[in-house]
């Protein structure tokens, strides 16, 4: 059985060939899945798209959901990656998550979401603190919208307040947040297999 993982980047900042801190957060989580036998598809960094904001799964001409919306849904595993900003998740992820709120109504005959049976898991980034508050609006809302949230869901690391080192300038990643990543990446790689095989019967 081949399981598959796709990223996306809420950054506010389109790509500009260096990588940034949610990055190197996604790609340490990346490394720990490829070690659990999971494939990585892509990192889509959302900012370099057209995402219109709205609750519908399309907006309309224009919008680049659509076709970024078909690529998340293929994999099993959605790294879900952020900034945090003023203690919260940046504006672009918040976006990503009103648009999956049209999940609700695209249930199939059973009522289940297209996001049904696949795993959500959290990369988070910031030079204040914020993350277990960010990590529980999107473990919630990732939740309500159909993504099955494995224990140990969330690897994140915030520097020092006030403070100008970005995680992507660490001389190397600390011991605990590699650790954190393993587990996360394990539980998630472990559910995801379960559930690809017993897939949740619905109602």
């Amino acid at each position: 059985m081949t399981l598959t993982a796709v990223a996306i980047n809420c950054s506010l900042k389109p790509s500009s060939g260096e990588d940034s801190s949610t990055d190197q957060m996604i790609g340490l989580l990346v490394s720990e899945l490829k070690k659990k036998g999971v494939a990585f598809n892509e990192t889509i960094r959302i900012a370099d798209h057209e995402v219109k904001p709205g609750v519908t799964s399309d907006e309309g001409p224009g919008d680049d959901w659509p076709s970024l919306r078909q690529r998340i849904l293929a994999a099993d595993i959605l790294i879900f990656g952020t900034p945090i900003w003023l203690g919260q998740m940046c504006s672009i992820a918040q976006r990503v998550v009103e648009r999956m709120d049209a999940f609700l109504s695209e249930t199939d005959d059973a009522g289940r979401m297209p996001s049904y049976g696949k795993i959500a898991v959290l990369a988070i980034v910031g030079n204040e603190d914020g993350a277990h508050h960010v990590t529980a609006q999107l473990c919630q809302t990732l939740n309500d919208t159909g993504w099955t949230i494995p224990a140990a869901a969330a690897c994140y690391w915030v520097g020092e307040a006030m403070g100008k080192t970005d995680f992507k300038d660490l001389p190397q990643i600390p011991d605990k947040v590699q650790q954190t990543a393993a587990m996360v990446a394990s539980n998630a790689a472990h559910l995801a297999a379960l559930l690809k095989e017993r897939p949740y019967p619905g109602s």
